[in-house]
């Protein structure tokens, strides 16, 4: 794998960090079957747990709260917001869906934060990266219609995991103005706090107990926080200041191979030909757009972190 540095000051190899990261994000719908809590209690400890873990590693900057704007602010709410969105709708989705449709659903993320990004900020796509949307979108028509043979019930929750990529979205396209002047740790803890926040609002609302769970949720919930979050996605966050974002957005696709081998292994969880076949058209159509974002001057490629 050859890899495009972006400083020299990496104290590892970076194919040790991403094979690390590739690996914990396969397990987060793994770890989410296991549970038997509502998704909207794991999510909220999931990003509970993962603040806590936060605190002790850049309490320094807690100072630099008082520099955000109140734009910045009503931002950052905004994305903790559809942060908490996009656990709620992907996480339900694999209780009516195959963890393999849902992960590979989840991995048209890419493709909606461009669309939203012409829209939005005019940026414009090149010819290769338009094929490459065209040739996802394909692919993931072609699990629905998949999908909708087989049950409503697995269409219903394929369009879960495709209205969880949509949110996430959205709360990318923030997170890409927002860390333009506020730092990603800083950016992480507030938003993780604020999607806890809308977590509980929720649970509340909804009137599910946050509480009365066995000792194996508990075990369940610190893992979400601890595997797919600290050592999966804050790694690839970190990852973003050595090398380049399109290094660790290709390296986040083996979060739909890795978990539905885990899938078979573990929930005897078959791929079907026709799920095999969609799934190899969206992965087709996001490399052809990675290649397209990377043909991109520096100045448009715009650090951001990746979907938490």
């Amino acid at each position: 794998m050859k890899l495009a540095p972006t400083s020299s000051k990496l104290p590892v190899s970076p194919v040790i960090p991403l094979l690390i990261g590739m690996l914990a994000i396969s397990f987060a719908p793994i770890l989410v079957r296991y549970s038997h809590a509502p998704v909207s209690v794991q999510g909220m400890y999931r990003m509970l747990f993962t603040f806590v873990l936060m605190l002790p590693f850049g309490s320094k900057q807690f100072g630099d709260v008082k520099h955000i704007s109140r734009k910045d602010w009503l931002m950052l709410i905004l994305a903790g917001i559809f942060l908490a969105l996009h656990f709620l709708l992907w996480m339900a989705s694999l209780t009516y869906t195959s963890i393999a449709s849902s992960t590979i659903l989840l991995a048209l993320e890419p493709v909606f934060v461009l669309v939203g990004a012409y829209f939005l900020f005019r940026d414009k796509a090149n010819k290769l990266a338009i094929i490459g949307i065209v040739i996802a979108l394909v692919g993931a028509m072609g699990i629905g219609s998949g999908d909708i043979v087989l049950s409503s019930r697995a269409f219903f929750g394929d369009m879960l995991s495709f209205l969880g990529a949509l949110a996430v979205s959205v709360n990318m396209l923030l997170a890409k103005q927002i860390m333009k002047r506020v730092s990603s740790y800083l950016y992480s803890c507030i938003v993780f706090g604020i999607t806890t926040v809308c977590f509980f609002i929720y649970n509340v609302t909804m009137g599910i107990s946050m509480t009365d769970y066995a000792q194996r949720e508990w075990i369940v919930f610190l893992l979400l926080a601890i595997v797919p979050t600290v050592f999966g996605h804050l790694i690839f966050n970190w990852l973003l200041k050595y090398v380049k974002p399109t290094t660790i957005s290709m390296s986040v696709l083996a979060e739909p191979v890795g978990a539905s081998l885990l899938g078979m292994m573990l929930f005897s969880e078959m791929i079907s030909g026709f799920q095999l076949i969609s799934g190899a058209f969206i992965i087709i159509g996001l490399i052809l757009y990675m290649r397209a974002e990377k043909q991109k001057p520096v100045e448009q490629s715009a650090q951001q972190p990746v979907s938490a």
